[in-house]
């Protein structure tokens, strides 16, 4: 079974997007992995296509409405589904690698874009909705979050970026940011390559790149040393 996303949301034209160019639109094109959209004022009930309503106990803004949201999740992830049905959202866990090749390893995902000062969280509850953040900062939706959390589970599906060993050494992968890289010119602006990764040297190449990216993330993440 490929991977297969399904993306809620209300702006289905901003799909594919970024996720239709270069190897994952390649992989989406090749059937290694499938994205459908659902348009969410599809399952209003009224003229005016209305997905939302204001805040129980006041306050700014617009929250989308349960009964509306869960029949648009329903209609896509009906019960047997054994996709996990995703909500992204500024106050959800985290995403790091490990969740990514989570992802990447089973069937695909239901992806929920928030809009306007969130969702119902009866529907959260109901729907059994995981919330996922990309980051310590809030988007005006969901959709480029959900962008970035399909790229990096696709991009991990076997085929889509060829060799496996691709992927093997970048960062997080091993607890550690990724070792700087060069390529030629030997010389750029006066600034050369480090002479032991042109020495032929295996050993000796993999040693440094393991202390270089130790040493990158003593500095800039010293949290995933840590851990």
């Amino acid at each position: 079974m490929s991977f297969s996303a399904d993306v809620v949301t209300l702006f289905p034209e901003l799909f594919p997007g970024p996720l239709g160019a270069s190897v994952i639109g390649r992989g989406l094109a090749d059937g290694l992995w499938s994205l459908r959209t659902t348009q969410l004022r599809d399952f209003a009930a009224d003229r005016h296509r209305t997905v939302d309503d204001t805040p129980a106990g006041g306050g700014p803004g617009m929250v989308l409405k349960p009964d509306i949201l869960a029949a648009a999740i329903d209609a896509v992830s009906p019960p047997g589904d054994p996709r996990p049905r995703l909500l992204m959202s500024p106050r959800g866990t985290p995403l790091g690698q490990a969740r990514v090749r989570e992802l990447a390893r089973g069937p695909g995902a239901v992806i929920v874009c928030g809009r306007f000062e969130g969702v119902d969280q009866r529907v959260i509850e109901a729907r059994n909705l995981e919330e996922v953040s990309i980051g310590d900062y809030v988007l005006a939706g969901g959709e480029v979050a959900a962008m970035a959390l399909l790229e990096a589970a696709v991009r991990l599906i076997p085929g889509v970026l060829g060799a496996a060993e691709s992927h093997a050494e970048e960062s997080f992968e091993g607890g550690l940011l990724e070792y700087p890289q060069y390529t030629r010119p030997q010389i750029f602006e006066g600034r050369e390559i480090p002479a032991v990764l042109t020495s032929g040297d295996h050993g000796k190449i993999a040693r440094w790149r393991r202390e270089a990216a130790e040493a990158l993330t003593r500095t800039r993440r010293p949290d995933l040393l840590k851990r």
